[in-house]
């Protein structure tokens, strides 16, 4: 068995290493993907409590230097970084080759994708083109079993993002719950939501808006609209959805942690790893740590024979 967790650490884990290691010990994985890897040293001593080898797309210089890693258990064989500045403006790809206990390699790649919701369609484009440029670096190891996972900041088509709860998670405890788990909020992407709420003269009336159930309904509905992507073009190239193909009918939402509104946090197996799929979860604590206490992301398991 190959057991992958996909996990964003939230502006780098600084301070929560000890939370985060059981959260991730209790799953038991044997690779990870680690998103907002952005302290080197948070990275490292996590390879080291867990017994893992890393890779880093690139040593962070400030904490909102965003930057993914790859944690495992298994050999790593081979990693690369994929850097194309006009269109990963803010992140990397991580291309990581992991031997299996049967001598087969597999290999992973870890995407953080842009959010700026603020920006409306054109942040739902920028996502798109980024997608498009993982399955061309992808389409190289077309025949061998490979995956991508990461957050990435798209509502895949058809599910629900609830935004009313996002709003009031905006208003009422963003900051206090970074706080509460000692997170940066400096570091923290910023919504659509937050800039409305922050520069605009409405803002004053947003709580009465919020107690209207036709209008919860109507942002419920818009915001799936700010939130897309391109997950359906990894699912025209063949790529599964590992939670959902595992998990037709549950929501599996992972973000925000603490009020959890929709799923944005993926493991996408390819057409030739797919059939080796056999389960896939949302990790919500571990160890006695409650996710909300490690990260505002829940982490994602998928396991193949």
């Amino acid at each position: 068995m190959t057991r992958v967790l996909s996990y964003n650490i939230l502006v780098g884990g600084t301070r929560r290493v000890t939370k985060l290691a059981s959260i991730i010990a209790a799953a038991n994985p044997d690779v990870v993907g680690l998103v907002e890897a952005n302290d080197p040293l948070v990275v490292e001593a996590l390879a080291q409590r867990l017994n893992m080898q890393h890779a880093m797309s690139g040593r962070a210089s400030h904490y909102r230097d965003w930057q993914v890693a790859v944690l495992s258990r298994l050999p790593i064989i081979d990693s690369k970084v994929h850097t194309y500045p006009e269109v990963l403006t803010r992140n990397h790809l991580l291309e990581v080759t992991v031997e299996e206990t049967d001598g087969r390699h597999l290999t992973v790649f870890v995407l953080h994708q842009t959010a700026d919701f603020y920006n409306g369609m054109s942040a739902v484009r920028k996502r798109r083109k980024e997608i498009q440029l993982a399955l061309s670096l992808m389409s190289k190891r077309h025949g061998r079993p490979h995956l991508l996972m990461g957050d990435l900041n798209s509502i895949a088509p058809g599910e629900p993002v609830y935004g009313t709860k996002l709003l009031r998670y905006q208003l009422h405890k963003r900051d206090e719950y970074y706080k509460s788990i000692e997170a940066l909020t400096d570091g923290a992407p910023k919504h659509l939501t937050e800039t409305l709420l922050r520069t605009c003269i409405i803002s004053p009336f947003i709580h009465l808006l919020l107690e209207s159930r036709a209008i919860s309904a109507l942002i419920d509905h818009v915001g799936y609209r700010y939130a897309q992507g391109g997950i359906d073009l990894l699912q025209q190239a063949g790529y599964i959805d590992c939670f959902r193909q595992t998990n037709p009918r549950a929501s599996g939402f992972t973000c925000p942690a603490c009020v959890l509104s929709g799923r944005i946090d993926y493991i996408f197996a390819s057409p030739e790893l797919a059939p080796r799929l056999i389960e896939s979860e949302v990790i919500s604590e571990g160890n006695g740590v409650r996710g909300e206490e490690a990260s505002d992301h829940l982490p994602v398991l998928a396991e193949f024979t």
